[in-house]
C-alpha cells in the first residue's frame, strides 16, 4: 500500500495485511492494516510503526515521502507487537538518538520489548510536542486496551491518532469511512465486542473525558482498519452506546454436538424462542468462530448454551468458548443451557455452573435428554425456548 495523504502534510505509510486470517483468537477473515501516520511540518513526526515482518514496506512508504534519516521524533501510542514489532529497524534507519515518545507506562514496558538504549521522551496527558505550525497533544488511554495505551492529538489540523481505540480488523482497498459506507460498522462492532468489551468502564469514562476537552475532532485515525474522515462523530456515539451494553429483544442459541441430538434440541429451543417474537440464532460452534459468536452475543438479552456429556465433562468446544467469553464479561445478560447425553450427563450442570460464575442468572432449570430427543421431548425443547423468549420479552422495550 503507497502512503496516502490524508491531510496536507499528514500522511497514512502503514501497510495492509491481506492475508491473516487470526489474530490472536480473533477471525479476521478480510485480513487487517496496520496503520502508521507521518506528519510533515517544520520538524516531522512519525506516529507509531507496524508489525515486524512488514518493517521494510513501512520503511518504503516512509522513504517516498521523506528520507527517514529527516524524521526528528518518534511517537509509540501502545507497545503492543502489531504496532511495534518493526520498531528496531525503524529507529535504526532513523537514527538511535532520535527522541521516542511514549507514555510513562510505556517508558516501563518498550525496554522489556527491546533491548536498545533509546532516546525514550515520556509524556502524560496534556503535554504537547511543537512540529512548527502544529502541535501534538498527549492523552493517556490506560488499558483502551494495554496500561501503555494513548493518543495523539494534532490539534491544528483536528486528527485524533487514537491507536487501538475506534479500529476494525478490516483489509479493502479503500482507506476512508465514507468509501466504506455503513458495512465498517459491522467490522467496529465486532472489534469492540471481541477486543475492548471488558474495558467498557474505562471507555466510557474516557470519552467523556475526550469529550469535556472539547476538542475538534475533524478526523480519527486509528492503527486498525479505516479513517473516520466523513463523521467521526459516528463511531464515538456508537462507542458510548456500545459502552452502556444494552441488549436487544433478542437471544442466541449457542451449542456443539456429537450425533446432531443437541443440535436437534437447539432447533427447537430456537423455534419457541420465535414463536415469541424475539430474535434468535441458533449458532453451532461448528460453523461459527469464537469471535463471530461473541459479536451476536454481545447485544442479545439471552445466552443459551447446549452441550453433549463427553467423558463426565464439557464438549471441548463449548468449553473453549465459555473461556472466551468470560474473559470478556459481557453484562446484562440472562442465560439457560441445555444438552443430550449417554449414561451421565453432567455437561447441563457445568454450562450453569459457567454461567452463574458470569454473574448472568438463570432463567430456568436446564433441560437434558438422554440419546434422540422423541417427539414429546422436542415439544419440551420447544416450551423450554417459549420460556426464555418470555423472559427476554418481560425486560425488552416494547
Amino acid at each position: 500500500m503507497a502512503p496516502v495523504q490524508i491531510a496536507p502534510g499528514v500522511y497514512d505509510v502503514g501497510v495492509t495485511d491481506w492475508n491473516i486470517r487470526d489474530f490472536h483468537g480473533y477471525s479476521t477473515d478480510l485480513g487487517t492494516t496496520y496503520n502508521a501516520f507521518l506528519v510533515v511540518d517544520e520538524k516531522i513526526a512519525l506516529i507509531d510503526s507496524v508489525k515486524k515482518e512488514f518493517a521494510d514496506q513501512l520503511l518504503d512508504n516512509i522513504a517516498a515521502v521523506v528520507d527517514p534519516r529527516k524524521i526528528d521524533f518518534v511517537v509509540s501510542n501502545h507497545t503492543e507487537p502489531d504496532h511495534t514489532g518493526s520498531l528496531a529497524r525503524v529507529m535504526h534507519r532513523v537514527g538511535e538518538e532520535t527522541p521516542l515518545i511514549c507514555s510513562k507506562m510505556g517508558h516501563k514496558n518498550l525496554p522489556r520489548h527491546f533491548s536498545q538504549k533509546w532516546n525514550y521522551r515520556p509524556v502524560g496527558s496534556g503535554e504537547e510536542l511543537k512540529l512548527g505550525k502544529r502541535t501534538l497533544v498527549f492523552l493517556e488511554t490506560r488499558m483502551v486496551h494495554w496500561p501503555d495505551s494513548m493518543f495523539s492529538f494534532l490539534k491544528e489540523d483536528g486528527i485524533l491518532f487514537s491507536s487501538d481505540g475506534f479500529g476494525q480488523h478490516y483489509a479493502g482497498p479503500e482507506k476512508f469511512d465514507d468509501e466504506v459506507g455503513e458495512r465498517i460498522m459491522a467490522h467496529a462492532k465486532k472489534y469492540f465486542a471481541n477486543i475492548l468489551l471488558l474495558y467498557t468502564p474505562l471507555i466510557e469514562k474516557l470519552i467523556q473525558q475526550v469529550l469535556g476537552l472539547k476538542l475538534d475532532i475533524r478526523m480519527i485515525c486509528p492503527d486498525h482498519g479505516v479513517i473516520w474522515r466523513k463523521d467521526p462523530g459516528k463511531i464515538i456515539a456508537a462507542y458510548q452506546r456500545w459502552c452502556r451494553q444494552e441488549p436487544e429483544k433478542k437471544a442466541v442459541v449457542i451449542y456443539d454436538t456429537m450425533w446432531k441430538s443437541t443440535q436437534k434440541m437447539a432447533e427447537a429451543i430456537h423455534a419457541g424462542i420465535l414463536g415469541e417474537g424475539v430474535k434468535s440464532m441458533p449458532l453451532s460452534l461448528r460453523g461459527w468462530h469464537r469471535s463471530e459468536l461473541m459479536t451476536e452475543l454481545f447485544d442479545a438479552r439471552a445466552v443459551v448454551v447446549g452441550s453433549p456429556t463427553l467423558n463426565n465433562g464439557l464438549y471441548p468446544s463449548l468449553a473453549d468458548f465459555l473461556c472466551y467469553m468470560k474473559g470478556l464479561k459481557p453484562k446484562n445478560k440472562i442465560g439457560a443451557a441445555f444438552g443430550s447425553y449417554g449414561w451421565s450427563g453432567e455437561a447441563v450442570k457445568l454450562l450453569e455452573a459457567e454461567l452463574t460464575q458470569m454473574g448472568i442468572p438463570l432463567i430456568q432449570p436446564g433441560l437434558k435428554i438422554q440419546f434422540v430427543p422423541e417427539k414429546q421431548q422436542v415439544e419440551s425443547c420447544r416450551e423450554f425456548g417459549r420460556q426464555i423468549g418470555l423472559a427476554v420479552k418481560a425486560d425488552s422495550p416494547a
